[in-house]
């Protein structure tokens, strides 16, 4: 049986059968699952109960590993991170807001895998938006106005010891591990070329965005604002129900992602590999 791919009816995702990932990819596969990837964004492998080498084979597989910073490894491993919410926990959910990963960073990873480890029997959907259609939608006129501003990206307001997940945060499961080295900044377009594709899109939003280059603050996170709740609006959006066994990776060049809740009384782990930045 070959590949076999059903799109998600959404604004973006697909579930991708027909294949064993724990078999090993050839040079073939993997430009055919990449080609998948960027047209779908975010593909869903079900039934896959892959274990972490080979979560780290797929990562290779597709360009290597990302720098992960703020988050320690889980034990024996350098590049996996524990995404994990234990049935007890009551400290606030983990990225529930939208964000791109790491686009903070001068070379941001292109992908972002997830492994599922431990699936509550109910909630913890993963919520996805199309950030390609979020930018085509807009009339002419919008696309002039953000058509050549650039975005400056820092990790401080979740990462800094005094953030989000800083100092004050206490009773959370998840190992992460706020620095001043939240505090540099990066700047990026805000509406760049696809680096595989071509295509243009926002990339990342408020959160990870701080400011504007060139604009007076108060007026950038006003327009940042606005521009979050149009790159969230559910006509670009794709809700991802997880499964034991499930593999999901998406491209973090086209999509915004956030974390939902109701699993409480119930645990959920992920492990995580960032893909690292496309070269060419």
């Amino acid at each position: 049986m070959g590949l076999m791919v059903e799109p998600s009816g959404q604004a973006c995702g697909a579930r991708v059968t027909g294949l064993d990932l724990k078999a090993g990819l050839s040079t073939d596969l993997v430009a055919e699952l990449r080609a998948v990837w960027l047209e779908h964004h975010v593909l869903a492998f079900p039934g896959q109960f892959l274990s972490d080498d080979d979560l780290e084979r797929l990562t290779l597989a597709f360009g290597g590993f990302g720098v992960d910073p703020f988050f320690a490894p889980i034990a024996g491993r350098q590049h996996i991170a524990a995404i994990r919410r234990e049935a007890d926990e009551q400290s606030p959910l983990f990225a529930e807001n939208w964000h791109a990963d790491w686009s903070f960073q001068e070379f941001p990873p292109a992908g972002t895998c997830l492994n599922a480890v431990d699936i509550p029997p109910l909630g913890g959907d993963t919520l996805f938006a199309n950030q390609h259609l979020a930018w085509e939608t807009l009339s002419a006129e919008q696309q002039a106005r953000y058509a050549d501003l650039i975005a400056v990206h820092s990790a401080r307001l979740p990462y800094a010891p005094d953030g989000t997940y800083g100092v004050k945060d206490k009773g959370r499961s998840m190992d992460i591990r706020p620095s001043e080295a939240a505090l540099a900044e990066q700047t990026h377009p805000l509406v760049p070329a696809h680096p595989e594709t071509g295509r243009r899109g926002f990339y990342s939003t408020l959160g990870y965005i701080v400011g504007i280059e060139g604009m007076e603050q108060s007026a950038a996170i006003a327009l940042l604002m606005e521009l979050q709740s149009w790159q969230g609006d559910s006509r670009f959006t794709y809700t991802h129900k997880w499964e034991p066994g499930m593999l999901v990776m998406w491209d973090n060049r086209s999509v915004l992602h956030r974390a939902t809740g109701g699993y409480e009384g119930h645990r959920r782990e992920l492990h995580r590999t960032t893909i690292a930045a496309w070269r060419g």
